[in-house]
């Protein structure tokens, strides 16, 4: 889920997905949510407070905090988070849900003349006052499907293992560095498959020296290794690189090598195990077809796309409202006679890296992306801007496509082939 009032401009706006100009009853309210309670704030229609409660989280808690809120005839609440079971439980009982960031809400406790320490309570009540008088900027929660949800959790618990994965990786490396050199850049990834079985065999260099060009390729044959390098290459590698630990110290910081290569295997096999998950997930949401015809997506890179953008139309009523959400659109600072564009920080950083990890890739398959990202490369941007360019252009493309439920086609791409035609006039 998320709030689509991220993902529109400060200046009001009007259309679907607007909340009305008057809260229900006059009485809206404020949650601060916690690991073990929530401060519950209800204020009238002149920003007084009219009542406030602290509730567990527990069921029967949850409950409270649902009952409390309709008897003082709530109908829209504010908080701080787009989802979890306060937020589920919230939009259960038919209540509005509007999401107010935490650097929000951090920068708007000095209206009220705080000195800017946290309170719950006081939260809850900055997050009530706010959804009162600034409703004109505020847009309701909309909950995506729970296909949608459920692929969303799938796609960064994948992104959090890889996360570990590469950790774990680094630390082997360094570990090794200093006991076992030569098993470093023996092949090309520390934590592939065949790597990890090689530090497993042979993780010491006393067992290294065993080995010869023929023993090594006979090992490596019953491993069914792909034979991209020559043993002999191999063997080369481990001559040439320093020397590493031997004897009783070699023996000891071997098992430290061994819990490394253990929480990588582990790690590895999961990723693997949710990526397919992830496959499957995808195979089956309404809306694969539209993402898994962009230009190297793939399936965890389109499942990402999908599960991040969403899959409800009127959260985005515009490729500019996406564009911002994204990240990939500049943010202007404006004052007298300056005027700053500058790098968006405020955005979804999920969304963001989910854009741009596609765009960059996408120019090694579409002509109309390589030329786009040249250029922005030509005129003095380095890479993580250049892609960013793209990434804009791109999320007019995915949100027309994703607008009207149709898988993307190049032959309908029309910059695409203008560019393809004077590649064709020039050769």
């Amino acid at each position: 889920m998320k709030s689509a009032s991220n993902a529109r401009s400060s200046e009001p706006s009007t259309g679907t997905g607007c909340l009305p100009e008057f809260a229900a009853n006059d009485v809206t309210a404020g949650i601060d949510w916690a690991r073990d309670d929530h401060a519950a704030c209800i204020v009238d229609g002149r920003g007084r407070q009219a009542a406030a409660t602290l509730t567990p989280h527990t069921s029967a808690g949850l409950r409270d905090l649902i009952g409390f809120l309709g008897r003082h005839g709530v109908g829209e609440v504010a908080i701080e988070r787009p989802d979890g079971p306060v937020v589920d439980a919230l939009l259960g009982a038919g209540l509005t849900v509007v999401v107010i960031s935490p650097n929000q809400v951090k920068n708007l406790r000095g209206r009220y003349g705080s000195a800017g320490n946290k309170d719950d309570r006081f939260d809850a009540y900055v997050l009530a006052d706010t959804l009162r008088t600034d409703r004109a900027r505020l847009r309701p929660l909309v909950p995506d499907t729970q296909a949608t949800t459920a692929l969303r959790r799938a796609c960064r618990a994948r992104k959090d293992l890889v996360k570990h994965r590469v950790a774990a990786a680094n630390q082997l490396r360094a570990h090794l560095r200093n006991i076992l050199p030569g098993a470093v850049g023996l092949f090309k990834d520390i934590d592939s498959e065949i790597s990890l079985a090689f530090l497993t065999r042979f993780d010491t260099q006393d067992r290294i020296d065993w080995l010869t060009p023929k023993r090594l390729g006979d090992w490596l044959a019953k491993q069914g290794y792909s034979g991209k390098v020559d043993p002999a290459v191999l063997h080369q590698r481990l001559l040439d690189a320093p020397r590493g630990a031997t004897g009783e110290y070699a023996a000891s910081q071997a098992a430290i090598t061994a819990s490394y290569v253990a929480l990588l295997q582990t790690l590895v096999e999961q990723i693997k195990t949710l990526s397919t998950q992830i496959g499957h997930q995808l195979d089956t949401h309404a809306d694969a077809h539209i993402f898994t015809s962009l230009p190297r997506s793939g399936t965890v890179r389109a499942a990402r796309l999908l599960a991040e953008i969403g899959d409800c139309r009127a959260r985005f009523p515009t490729p500019e409202s996406l564009a911002c959400l994204a990240g990939a659109a500049p943010s202007t600072r404006q004052s007298g006679k300056s005027r700053v564009v500058g790098f968006r920080w405020s955005c979804d950083k999920q969304l963001r890296d989910a854009v741009i990890d596609f765009a960059a890739d996408s120019r090694h398959a579409n002509p109309w992306a390589a030329d786009l990202y040249n250029r922005a490369r030509t005129r003095g941007h380095d890479h993580a801007h250049a892609a960013r360019i793209l990434a804009r252009a791109w999320l007019t493309i995915i949100w027309h496509c994703w607008q009207d439920h149709l898988a993307y086609n190049p032959q309908n791409h029309q910059a695409l082939q203008r560019l393809l035609k004077t590649q064709t006039e020039a050769a």
